[in-house]
């Protein structure tokens, strides 16, 4: 049988919430073998975000699937004492502390890297481990706030507006995988030596902003807000149609945009030699997106959608939730999948993304309850039923 890609891999998961714990969630999904510890009594606090079943979080049934949970009070010195030996044995340790945390815990990079010269650690922060910022706290919001994303949130002279999703922290996650990857390889072929790994949320929101700085490095220019537009790039806007509905339109290939305007019945502007270049379109954006307005506007949603298609246009609707599960196109791509409550309540969680062909991820396990896994893990590090039950009297576990 093929080995998961990951397989082998131990993975101790100090942190809370969303970067860490996303970050924990890839790599058990290929073949880790995650460690999660969580304060005695709450638990990860996500267990309580959003909508609740039972006390506990649904959101918590996709995070932290094929995880295994350990209840450790990191504040005693019995708890770090635990901590040391699981990262002894760890391949990878991942915390989204505030810096400066597991220094305080003597645990700080320096002594755990000398205690497991093997070992990666990712650390994600809001501001990073270095610069005048890093004892800021620092959340998602805040971070996509600096990143420069949530300028550009929202349309022109209003508020801006958060994405609706914890973007930033997703966005660090995954860089996080990326750099933990990176640096299993880099051990594999350079003796065994593991690295740290230094995560800002607000460099990682920062990363994805495209042309950002360079066009104000060589323009003075600051790009502003455009509501449902793609500024410079034309055209490309979400457009009402005659059932209220909004079809999104990309019609912003050369070869696309003439196919668009012959589909309007507006082959004036596909001949018009001055847009046939996307530079040529943006001075003209308005004229054109008046032109698929008014012709979007007369013709339900399903209607625009299906001539646009067969035109070979890249289009859609705007999907809410219950739009995506119900399309048949995920449930085919395996992105809708079904798991189970504590109760055995059934309950619908996103698919694995990326898709491998050989070695795909696979759900092993499902989330795990508070404290499931804290006996078994601290019986394979040495730690006796008696010094466990004195230790549950302390809430030390």
């Amino acid at each position: 049988m093929t080995k998961k890609p990951l397989e082998g891999v131990r993975v101790l998961e100090m942190g809370q919430l969303i970067a860490g714990p996303f970050a924990g969630k890839m790599l058990a999904e290929f073949g880790a073998h995650v460690t999660k510890i969580e304060p005695p009594g709450t638990g990860d606090p996500l267990r309580k975000w959003r909508l609740l079943h039972e006390g506990t979080s649904v959101w918590w049934a996709a995070q932290s699937r094929n995880k295994q949970s350990l209840t450790l009070d990191l504040r005693s010195a019995e708890g770090q004492d635990i901590a040391r030996k699981l990262v002894a044995e760890s391949d990878v340790l991942i915390e989204n502390f505030r810096p400066g945390t597991l220094e305080a815990w003597g645990m700080s990079w320096e002594e755990l890297h000398a205690l497991n010269p093997r070992l990666v650690m990712l650390r994600v922060s809001g501001y990073g481990q270095t610069g005048p910022y890093r004892d800021r706290p620092g959340f998602g919001v805040v971070a996509e706030a600096m990143g420069g994303l949530r300028h550009l949130s929202g349309e022109p002279g209003r508020t801006p507006v958060r994405v609706g999703v914890s973007i930033g922290d997703s966005l660090s996650a995954l860089h996080g995988v990326i750099g933990i990857l990176l640096a299993l390889r880099h051990r594999d072929q350079n003796g065994g030596e593991g690295q740290m790994i230094d995560v800002a949320l607000y460099e990682s929101v920062f990363n994805m902003m495209e042309s950002l700085l360079p066009e104000f490095s060589a323009f003075g220019a600051v790009r502003q807000p455009a509501g449902s537009s793609l500024p410079g790039i034309a055209p490309s806007n979400a457009y009402r149609c005659a059932d209220g509905k909004y079809a999104l339109i990309a019609g912003n290939g050369d070869s696309i945009f003439r196919r668009l305007m012959d589909l309007i019945g507006r082959s004036d502007l596909a001949d018009d030699p001055a847009l046939a270049q996307n530079d040529g379109r943006v001075k003209q954006v308005q004229r054109i997106d008046a032109a698929i307005s008014d012709w979007a506007g007369r013709q339900p949603l399903e209607d625009v959608l299906a001539a646009l298609n067969e035109a070979r246009i890249p289009a859609g609707k705007i999907y809410d939730v219950a739009d995506i599960a119900s399309d048949p196109h995920y449930h085919a791509r395996d992105m809708i999948l079904e798991a189970q409550l504590p109760d055995g309540t059934p309950v619908l969680v996103p698919g694995i993304v990326p898709k491998l062909s050989a070695t795909p991820g696979a759900v092993e396990s499902f989330a795990p309850t508070l404290g499931q896994h804290t006996d078994a893990v601290l019986e394979r590090v040495g730690i006796d039923q008696a010094t466990r039950d004195a230790w549950r009297s302390r809430d030390i576990i």
